[in-house]
């Protein structure tokens, strides 16, 4: 048989993915290695890729610097909390706006796809209000109450509910079972793959926020771990050899779960946004 000979567009555009896969990682694996340096290699000019003697003197001396075991328990408990709370409310919004019949239902989810549009930044005052009312300033459940539901992974999650069927959901009504033990006996077992991409989508999220967490943080025990990092900066000085090993031990975490992850995250977020 004969091979079949690259064509040009094929090659061109395995090119750019490279080129496009080397720039994303150069960031990450530049990072790494300046972790490995000392002060005077990551000051050299020109700058050095390789480190002459790989040290782990800077990820000692941020262990024992900042309580990075307390701000990463804190990041695991707010993403735990985040995570399974969105889930639970995703699941329940996309079988609401996919299988259940009530006026204004199409009204209501394009309404708040609508909302989308709308960045968090421009929430924050609200949100700030509320949680200062609520007396849960400087408290980890100020860290989970706002992300308790998303618009966007319940989109992804009512396309794909919405391809399963409806020749299921009648067979299921005559053997007399209920909408909720469709929802969780039948329909979330065949959407396994999705729901797994959007509870990893949303661990990243949860794990790397920064902003709110500034806002309503105070104590150094409640600290997340991009938080934590930040406070590094700030009360230790700029020594970036030293910053490095810190955002690595922040960055590390997601970048293992990426990896073994990727192919849900990619085929799970493609047959959301493209079946309906």
């Amino acid at each position: 048989m004969k091979k079949k000979k690259l064509s040009l567009t094929s090659l061109i555009t395995m090119t750019l993915l490279m080129c496009g896969a080397v720039i994303m990682i150069f960031p990450f694996l530049w990072m790494i290695l300046s972790s490995l340096k000392t002060q005077v290699e990551v000051s050299m000019i020109p700058p050095t890729f390789l480190p002459s003697n790989f040290t782990l003197e800077n990820y000692i001396f941020a262990l024992k610097t900042a309580p990075f075991a307390r701000y990463f328990l804190n990041s695991l408990l707010v993403t735990i909390a985040c995570v399974v709370i969105t889930m639970f409310t995703t699941i329940l919004a996309a079988f609401a706006f996919s299988r259940l019949k009530f006026p204004g239902s199409n009204i209501i989810f394009s309404v708040l796809i609508a909302m989308m549009m709308i960045p968090f930044e421009m929430l924050i005052i609200t949100n700030y209000t509320t949680i200062a009312k609520w007396g849960l300033m400087d408290n980890l459940i100020a860290l989970v109450i706002p992300f308790t539901a998303s618009i966007f992974y319940t989109y992804i999650l009512r396309n794909f509910f919405l391809s399963i069927p409806d020749s299921l959901y009648y067979s299921a009504k005559v053997d007399g079972s209920s909408d909720w033990k469709y929802l969780w006996w039948v329909m979330v077992p065949i959407a396994k793959p999705t729901i797994i991409t959007i509870a990893l989508l949303n661990t990243i999220a949860a794990w790397n926020s920064f902003l709110w967490t500034v806002l309503v943080i105070n104590s150094t025990s409640n600290r997340t771990l991009p938080f934590g990092v930040f406070a590094f900066i700030a009360e230790g000085g700029v020594r970036y050899e030293r910053l490095m090993a810190a955002a690595t031990i922040v960055v590390l975490p997601m970048i293992i779960l990426f990896l073994f992850a990727r192919k849900y995250i990619v085929s799970g977020v493609s047959k959301g946004g493209i079946k309906g």
